[in-house]
């Protein structure tokens, strides 16, 4: 059940439900878990051939479908920090920024380069038939995701990112670790999984310190934290090869 609940919540692929605020803490982990039914679906079509001789219109297609199936949640969130984090640390501006519903130059910037990162990395595994490795890109967002949420539960701010961050023990962090890293061994080979998973942690380094320097974290430094860990993913590929 309390998958189901992520999955709606998360992506278009169950029915939204209406989760009780005591059990939005308990859905953070299986993030990995709705990573791993997402990631098929969005490479499933190619996987079966479609477009096999257009790995560029393949790659495309992964990335649309991608922001779709989510509702461009997690990309919402590294554009709210785009902008942001360009207030040079002040972290009163920081927040009015992050709550300021149109988007900067910077956010639309941070969004270019992140769906442009994502097609460009997804035909490196398409031309190589690599598909179970596009799969596990978005299961190491959402471990990367989870792994925030525990380094940062104590600075959350109100909202539905402080009630899921209040679910991220220790023992689930590791959990969604070890999801990722067995996940990966299968799906995108060990040196690729081992890249990328160094790869998210050092991108989440600065996400950290940010949150500490602002005094807070909320659902867009989780959002941000899935897209740079879906990034890693497909670099850390890159570096295998």
């Amino acid at each position: 059940m309390r998958f189901l609940d992520t999955l709606g919540f998360l992506t278009r692929l169950a029915p939204a439900r209406v989760i009780p605020e005591a059990e939005m803490s308990r859905c953070i982990g299986w993030m990995p878990a709705v990573g791993l039914v997402l990631g098929a679906a969005v490479a499933l079509a190619p996987w079966l051939g479609l477009f096999a001789k257009a790995p560029w219109v393949q790659a495309w297609g992964m990335v649309a479908l991608g922001v779709y199936l989510t509702r461009g949640f997690h990309h919402d969130g590294l554009s709210d920090i785009s902008d942001a984090v360009t207030t040079h640390g002040d972290p009163d501006r920081f927040w009015q920024v992050v709550k300021d519903s149109r988007s900067g130059a910077f956010g639309i910037m941070g969004l270019v380069l992140a769906l442009g990162g994502q097609a460009v990395l997804f035909r490196e595994m398409a031309v190589r038939d690599a598909f179970g490795a596009v799969v596990w890109t978005f299961v190491l967002g959402r471990a990367a995701s989870v792994a925030l949420a525990y380094g940062v539960h104590h600075l959350a701010r109100p909202g539905l990112g402080r009630l899921y961050m209040t679910g991220a023990t220790l023992r689930v962090a590791l959990a969604a670790g070890a999801f990722a890293l067995v996940s990966g061994f299968f799906l995108a080979g060990p040196l690729a999984t081992l890249a990328g998973m160094a790869l998210a942690g050092l991108a989440l380094v600065p996400l950290y310190r940010l949150a500490e320097h602002v005094r807070g974290a909320n659902g867009d430094f989780l959002g941000c934290a899935v897209i740079l860990g879906e990034l890693a993913a497909g670099l850390g590929f890159v570096l295998a090869l």
